[in-house]
């Protein structure tokens, strides 16, 4: 009799406590209202319901995937047991304007995302609710909603809304800033390169310069183009692709093939039967350097290219959204343009400057055969240790000094000994472990001075969307994500520059510092970079106090100290 009354209140206790929780309908009850001008998502929530706050999304699902939360105003949540909640009812306007300045469309699919918990214990599955709403036709982009953009966003909205020759005009001048940075560098040497191996083979007049220069830009024009119509499209980074060690080691061996083939130790030409038939031609000669460079170009972007820049970033958030990759596309072929103006002029100073070939000649070449070697170990510094790298550098350096001193020439003799010397003291770093060339003797100054120098800002790891998160929430600061590749030159600037300078320190003490390393480009990383729009490192992103990411402050690209700091200041 007792175990009957003990099973008879087991079931009552079980069916009672089932019967205490509501079912997904009815603790969450969502509508769409359409009005005149704005959509309207209401979320009546049932007895101690409650929704998470950063689970909460509204997403244009088609004609193409664009995130709207962050450009929606929604109501300020609450803390309840460390999460960011809300207890009321929700009203969320979507103004068809906001549509309408995302993507051109008479027709939209809108996505309502949300997750929430019961009071008593019970947490529901994350839901998520779809609806389609025609636009009236009078209905016109609300330009209003964008004023308070970062640099990629407002790049992205002037392609938009630009006249078409104004934005390549715009796109070109970005371009000549962005031939100014490092990344462009490393090919004004490969260029050069192959202006000098072309003046052995024939007289370099001013003309045939310019002509060898133009192939190559227009090459390294195609190539980044290429890419970026490819990585706007289908959100593949293809230089992110090209910067696997292996690739790396490929075009790192194939720049000392080149630099012994400048030493004179062999030839590289195209095989003899297809000599042959080019030479048939009134221009097979031509033919013959012209396609060589073409590949140089094409390459010479993809591996040692520009890092990413917001005219870049902005051009590929533009076509991504749009899928226009025509005027996409076309701006970024002339940005490149813009940046390999410098490389024409070289073609043209090589042409107008350059002596007739002769001794003197060989010589240079031979030069520029020790810079292509230089280029090879920069190119293994994203793939080995950082102590290797300062042996190959030694080595480098050390061999150098040993061939120019052959020549008598007093110049040549003094720059050969500071090599020499500059060549062993990079040997003796590398053997007291030293991994930075520009300061090999780091190991012999005193460790106070090494400490103040070399001290940064000191970054958490985060390895994926739900490790940030969990920061996010444990944080009772602002919190930055800093996104970083081993690969990325731009990422090593923040690091030895801006994040070293004190008064950024300063600014930054008072925030979580979180850093993303994507240098493996896994599925986290691409899932990271995707949430929140970055194309390729570096990428910063932060959140206010309140735990809201603030996206007009959003960095793509480097900044110097000062450039950095106005974006701090402008927004916390």
């Amino acid at each position: 009799m007792k175990k009957l009354i003990l099973l008879f209140f087991t079931f009552v206790f079980l069916f009672g406590v089932e019967k205490s929780f509501l079912s997904p309908a009815e603790a969450f009850k969502e509508s769409f209202e359409t009005k005149s001008n704005s959509l309207i998502i209401n979320m009546e929530l049932g007895k101690d319901i409650y929704l998470y706050a950063d689970k909460i999304s509204v997403k244009i699902k088609t004609p193409t995937s664009i995130d709207l939360t962050k450009e929606l105003n929604l109501p300020k949540p609450i803390p309840y047991e460390e999460f960011i909640v809300y207890f009321h009812d929700l009203k969320i306007e979507v103004p068809f304007s906001l549509l309408k300045s995302k993507v051109d469309a008479k027709e939209y699919e809108i996505e309502f995302n949300f997750q929430g918990c019961s009071k008593l214990g019970l947490c529901y599955a994350p839901m998520s609710k779809a609806t389609v709403v025609k636009i009236p036709e009078n209905i016109v982009a609300d330009t209003a909603k964008n004023i308070d953009l970062n640099e990629t966003d407002t790049i992205a909205n002037s392609l938009k809304d630009g006249n078409f020759l104004i934005v390549l005009l715009t796109f070109f001048g970005f371009g000549l800033l962005l031939s100014l940075t490092p990344c462009v560098f490393p090919m004004i040497p490969i260029l050069s390169s192959i202006i000098v191996k072309a003046g052995q083979n024939e007289e370099l007049t001013t003309r045939r310069g310019f002509f060898l220069s133009l192939i190559y830009v227009l090459s390294m024009s195609l190539a980044y183009t290429i890419a970026g119509i490819i990585a706007g499209l289908f959100g593949a980074n293809l230089q992110v692709a090209l910067q696997n060690p292996y690739v790396l080691t490929l075009f790192a061996a194939i720049f000392v093939v080149l630099a012994f083939s400048m030493f004179g130790y062999f030839k590289l030409e195209l095989p003899q039967s297809l000599q042959n038939k080019i030479n048939k031609t009134t221009e097979g000669k031509e033919k013959q350097g012209v396609f060589g460079i073409a590949i140089m170009g094409f390459l010479s972007a993809l591996i040692v290219g520009p890092c990413v820049a917001p005219p870049l970033a902005g051009a590929l958030v533009y076509i991504g959204q749009t899928g226009d990759a025509f005027l996409g596309g076309a701006a970024l072929f002339v940005m490149s343009l813009g940046m390999g103006l410098p490389l024409l002029l070289i073609g043209l100073g090589a042409g107008k400057f350059m002596p007739k070939p002769g001794g003197w000649m060989e010589n240079i070449t031979k030069i520029f055969g020790i810079v292509m070697l230089a280029i090879a170990i920069w190119m293994l510094d994203r793939v080995l240790e950082p102590i290797f790298v300062m042996y190959l550098w030694a080595l480098l350096l050390l061999g150098s000094a040993i061939y120019l001193k052959v020549y008598e020439h007093i110049l040549i003799k003094l720059i050969t000994l500071v090599i020499l010397i500059y060549g062993v003291l990079v040997f003796v770093g590398a053997v007291s472990g030293a991994t930075n060339i520009l300061n090999p003797l780091e190991k012999f100054t005193s460790s106070k001075v090494v400490s103040m120098q070399e001290k940064g800002l000191i970054f958490k790891r985060v390895k994926n969307i739900a490790e940030l998160e969990d920061e996010i929430k444990k944080s009772t600061k602002p919190v930055m994500l800093d996104f970083y590749a081993d690969w990325c030159v731009a990422c090593i600037e923040f690091e030895r520059i801006t994040f070293k300078d004190e008064a950024v320190k300063s600014k930054l003490s008072g925030f979580t510092l979180l850093q993303a390393d994507v240098t493996a480009n896994n599925q986290d990383d691409k899932e990271l970079q995707k949430r929140f729009g970055i194309i390729g490192p570096p990428g910063i992103v932060f959140w206010n106090k309140d735990k809201k990411e603030v996206n007009a402050a959003k960095i793509v690209g480097f900044k110097n100290p000062k450039e950095f700091l106005e974006v701090l200041n402008k927004h916390f």
